[in-house]
C-alpha cells in the first residue's frame, strides 16, 4: 500500500503543476492579446490622424484659393463646408481682428476675459489683466515688450493651465493692432467678453450677423463696448478645419496666415502658424 500512496502524491503534484502552466499560459495569452488590440487601436489612431490632418490642410488651402480669387481679405466671421475626397469638412475663417489681442487689449477687457472664459475669481482677473499690462509695457523688468505667443500667458504667476486652455482660441499674439475687436470677424464668446459678460446680447448680435449674410454691416452692435471696438479688416486671419473621424470624433487643424505679397513658392499667402487639436465624439458641431 505505501507505494500506491507515493504514486497518487506524485500524481498529485504533477496535476497542481500542469494547472499552473496552463494558468499562465492563459494570463500570457490574454496579456498578448490586450497588447496587440492596444497596439491595434494606437496604429488606427494615428492613421486617423494622418488622414485628419491631410483633408484638413486640403480644405483650407481650398479655401485660401476662393478667397484669393475675391482679391480683398475677409472682414467678417465666415463659415464653410468643403466636400474633398468625399468627406465633408467645416472651415472657419476668422480674421484676427475678431480676437482679443494680447498686446494692446486694454485692461478691463482682458479682466473680462479672464473672469468670464478664463473662469477666474474677479479678483485674481483683475490682478492677472494687470500682470499682462506689465508684461507688454515692460514693467515687469523683461527684456522684450510683449508677448510673441498666448502660451507666453502661463509664465504670469497664478495663470492655471486650465484657464489658458478655455480661453486659448480666443486670444491672439499675431496682430499689433489697435486693441480694439472687430464685432462682425468675433465669435459669441468674444462678443460676451466685450457685452461685460451678457450673453444673451452676443447670441443676439451672433444671430444678427449670421442672418446679415454679405451685408453684416446693417447688425446693431450697441449693447457692446463701443471704446473696445472697431469694425477694420485684418490681412491676417486664422482658418479652422474640422474634419470628422471614423471613429466618430474630429480632428481641428488650425492655420494662421497672411494675405501679402507672393511668396516665394508663389502663394500670395504666409502661414505663420499651425496648430492641431482633437476633439471627442460628444462635441457638437457650431456650424
Amino acid at each position: 500500500m505505501p507505494p500506491v500512496v507515493v504514486r497518487r502524491q506524485g500524481r498529485g503534484i504533477v496535476l497542481v503543476a500542469v494547472l499552473w502552466i496552463v494558468a499562465a499560459l492563459s494570463i500570457f495569452v490574454a496579456g498578448f492579446s490586450r497588447s496587440a488590440r492596444e497596439e491595434a487601436r494606437i496604429a488606427t489612431s494615428q492613421r486617423e490622424a494622418v488622414q485628419g490632418q491631410a483633408l484638413g490642410n486640403a480644405a483650407i488651402q481650398l479655401v485660401l484659393q476662393s478667397i484669393n480669387a475675391r482679391r480683398t481679405p475677409p472682414s467678417a466671421l465666415e463659415r464653410t463646408v468643403v466636400n474633398y475626397q468625399g468627406t465633408a469638412i467645416e472651415v472657419e475663417v476668422m480674421p484676427l481682428s475678431g480676437l482679443i489681442d494680447l498686446n494692446a487689449a486694454p485692461v478691463p477687457v482682458l479682466a473680462n476675459l479672464y473672469r468670464l472664459i478664463g473662469g477666474l475669481p474677479e479678483g485674481a482677473a483683475q490682478a492677472l489683466a494687470q500682470a499682462t499690462n506689465d508684461v507688454r509695457s515692460h514693467k515687469d523688468g523683461s527684456a522684450v515688450a510683449g508677448f510673441e505667443a498666448p502660451e507666453e500667458l502661463l509664465q504670469l504667476p497664478g495663470f492655471t493651465y486650465e484657464a489658458y486652455a478655455r480661453l486659448a482660441p480666443f486670444v491672439t499674439a499675431d496682430l499689433r493692432g489697435s486693441g480694439r475687436v472687430n464685432p462682425l470677424a468675433a465669435p459669441v464668446e468674444v462678443l460676451a467678453v466685450l457685452a461685460g459678460g451678457d450673453s444673451a446680447a452676443a447670441a443676439r448680435i451672433a444671430a444678427a450677423r449670421q442672418a446679415a449674410g454679405q451685408n453684416p454691416g446693417t447688425v446693431d452692435t450697441t449693447a457692446l463696448d463701443p471704446s473696445a471696438i472697431a469694425t477694420t479688416a485684418a490681412r491676417r486671419a486664422r482658418l479652422n478645419a474640422r474634419v470628422p473621424l471614423a471613429s466618430g470624433a474630429w480632428q481641428v487643424i488650425s492655420m494662421s496666415v497672411e494675405f501679402s505679397a507672393r511668396q516665394t513658392d508663389g502663394t500670395p499667402w504666409h502661414v505663420f502658424n499651425v496648430h492641431q487639436a482633437y476633439e471627442p465624439a460628444a462635441r457638437s458641431s457650431a456650424f
